[in-house]
């Protein structure tokens, strides 16, 4: 079992910056996937970024330039930095766990409560 935890979100200014965070407790994180996927109100969830290992980075191509996922195993922790902030990136933004023999757009065993992220113009 594995519990996660997001925190980060908030209101900004379109163009700004936020960096979402993801703790993980319970089994070892490092044994895991981690992704970050995000739903829009009346809109589907969407994948926004994974991650296996260290280097092993998969993007939506809405965000590839502008968003990066990291993990620091020691500290049980993904981390979503979002940069350049658009209107249409406005949404719920969850954290999820999955094995890391899965891939990176599907099949996440866990997953974290939401935090709002909001983008005013």
């Amino acid at each position: 079992q594995v519990r996660l935890v997001e925190s980060g979100g908030g209101l900004v200014q379109a163009g700004g910056s936020l960096r979402l965070s993801c703790a993980a407790s319970g089994r070892t994180s490092s044994n895991y996937r981690m992704g970050w996927f995000r739903q829009a109100p009346g809109k589907e969830r969407e994948f926004v970024a994974a991650i296996k290992w260290g280097t092993l980075t998969y993007y939506a191509d809405s965000v590839k330039g502008r968003f990066t996922i990291s993990r620091d195993n020691g500290k049980n922790t993904a981390y979503l930095q979002m940069n350049s902030l658009k209107l249409e990136d406005t949404a719920v933004y969850y954290c999820a766990a999955g094995p890391l023999a899965g891939g990176p757009y599907s099949g996440y065993e866990y997953w974290g409560q939401g935090t709002q992220v909001t983008v005013s113009s």
